[in-house]
């Protein structure tokens, strides 16, 4: 289930939710900009990054992660890239906050020892979905987080009351973002199923909501793109082959994980190649 580009919905739809979760938000909260950006040299990916306003400045950013998964090196790459990007930009800020939401304890890396100090820290903040209290008494907002987090046999019933009550309690604006919020939950949480199968869980028509027509264009995106990384990858192997003669299991792995820009970048760099050492040393190049 691809949680992050859930997450990312929610908190572009409304920034002000991450602070509603945190026992001292801003004063400003509703001003904050939700952004994500990346950290090059070494390039980080980080999920989340809540701007303060350009007319406060310099003004406190926030960092989230939203971490699903067992992850034993996640404090690591959380607080080097935080502090990376709060170094790079420290003009900007006065100060900064990570978040960190898991759906519950049992997901927090093991060894915490050598953090103790920031994960105590006012600075940091740990979010755990499953004690927010139970997901019918929850904002709206709320929520459709813990949504994300339940077994698929209680996801129906309790995505079927989170509509019934956005259609009684929201706005009508607000209550299109929660269908297509609730209908991009429920498409990725059951990817198995059929789309008249999911139409059937939820009660609605899924030809009728924005999200549906966004996750077909962009399977038929996906689709596109693993073709082109085929067909990039069949051509280089075969230059390859024909330069370097018969590759190691382990070289062929290697070239085939590489990206469709990598591999492209292959292709021409292998004019060059004169044994397998070369290569090696390409691909070696490209972890260092």
């Amino acid at each position: 289930m691809r949680r992050d580009s859930i997450f990312y919905k929610l908190f572009q739809q409304s920034p002000s939710l991450l602070f509603e979760l945190l026992t001292n938000p801003p004063s400003n909260a509703d001003e904050y900009i939700f952004d994500s950006v990346a950290v090059k040299e070494p390039k980080f990916e980080i999920d989340g990054v809540f701007l303060p306003p350009q007319n406060q400045s310099p003004g406190v950013v926030y960092f989230c992660e939203v971490q699903f998964q067992k992850d034993e090196r996640l404090y690591e790459r959380v607080f080097a890239e935080s502090w990376l990007y709060f170094y790079r930009n420290r003009d900007r800020f006065s100060n900064l906050q990570i978040v960190i939401i898991y759906p519950s304890r049992s997901l927090e890396q093991s060894e915490i020892n050598p953090y103790l100090s920031q994960l105590n820290s006012p600075q940091v903040n740990r979010i755990y979905l499953d004690e927010l209290g139970d997901i019918r008494s929850l904002p709206l907002w709320f929520a459709l987080m813990v949504l994300t987090t339940l077994e698929e046999e209680r996801t129906t019933e309790e995505a079927r009351y989170l509509l019934a009550r956005s259609q009684q309690e929201a706005p009508q604006a607000e209550n299109r973002a929660t269908i297509d919020l609730l209908t991009t939950i429920m498409v990725y949480k059951f990817e198995g199923k059929s789309q008249r199968e999911v139409e059937e869980m939820l009660g609605i028509t899924l030809q009728e909501t924005r999200v549906y027509r966004e996750i077909k264009q962009e399977g038929i995106q996906e689709g596109e793109q693993r073709g082109r990384e085929a067909e990039a990858y069949q051509l280089v192997m075969r230059l390859l082959s024909r330069r370097l003669g018969e590759l190691p299991q382990e070289v062929r792995q290697c070239v085939e994980s590489l990206s469709l820009e990598q591999l492209e970048n292959l292709g021409e760099a292998l004019l060059d190649f004169t044994n397998m050492t070369d290569l090696q040393a390409w691909l070696e190049a490209l972890e260092s």
